[in-house]
């Protein structure tokens, strides 16, 4: 496969509720972190830049026009931002991106690369894209090697006894983190076998699997963080992704 025009679509619509009540007033994309208090769609953004990505989508909806104001074309990162809001014809993920593919904003790019856009992770974007390239793959995910556990896992005796405890222990199993390449006609084929809503991971994977489309993964090895509820927000360390976080 020779190398195509890439396009990033970040998903950055949700109404984060599991941040409320702070999402009552900003979306959550643009809640800050690190030491500069920079919003987490920035380091996206500017992580995206360092890897010669200049083409990106932002998938809005709640609230987008406050990420619009703070982004506007992206002039400032060294990259060209243009917007897809969500509607209530096309929902979910997998729906916002069938929106932008038929507002044109995907027209002339060969794939795209769908960073979800509560996601903070040092995936080399460039290599990622090179290995999608030399696999001929359909769908590219990126998969962390292991998953840490949230809560504590007990193991039981036949008779009910707790024989062991591991306090949120790691997992030897492959997760995807949010992170993938796409090629783009795969949107179109998707939104007639799908409709209009969809998820990308629930629905639109797993058809292409059934399909026989070639779907590969791409492990990574390296720290990733979801800033998915309130919780982890509260928790999270910028040193865990340092070059990352700026």
């Amino acid at each position: 496969m020779a190398p195509g025009r890439v396009v990033a679509a970040i998903l950055a619509g949700g109404e984060g509720r599991r941040f409320r009540p702070y999402t009552e007033i900003i979306p959550k994309p643009m809640m800050p972190v690190g030491p500069e208090e920079k919003p987490i769609l920035e380091h996206i953004i500017q992580w995206l830049s360092r890897h010669g990505i200049r083409d990106i989508i932002l998938l809005v909806g709640y609230r987008w026009r406050q990420i619009r104001n703070y982004f506007r074309d992206g002039g400032y990162w060294g990259v060209t931002i243009r917007y897809s809001v969500d509607t209530d014809e096309y929902r979910d993920t997998g729906g916002a991106l069938v929106n932008a593919y038929r507002r044109g904003l995907i027209e002339g790019y060969d794939r795209v690369l769908v960073w979800y856009g509560d996601i903070l992770a040092s995936v080399n974007v460039s290599d990622l894209l090179s290995r999608h390239e030399e696999w001929g793959a359909d769908a590219t995910l990126v998969l962390a090697s292991r998953y840490q556990v949230p809560v504590g896992v007990a193991a039981l005796s036949p008779e009910g006894d707790i024989v062991e405890l591991q306090e949120k222990p790691w997992l030897d199993l492959k997760v995807t983190i949010g992170v993938l390449v796409l090629e783009s006609d795969v949107i179109p084929r998707s939104h007639r076998a799908l409709g209009n809503s969809f998820d990308i991971m629930s629905h639109m994977i797993p058809w292409m699997i059934r399909e026989g489309m070639k779907v590969r993964a791409y492990i990574y090895e390296g720290p990733w963080y979801d800033v998915g509820s309130m919780e982890r927000y509260a928790k999270f360390d910028p040193a865990i992704l340092q070059g990352f976080i700026s």
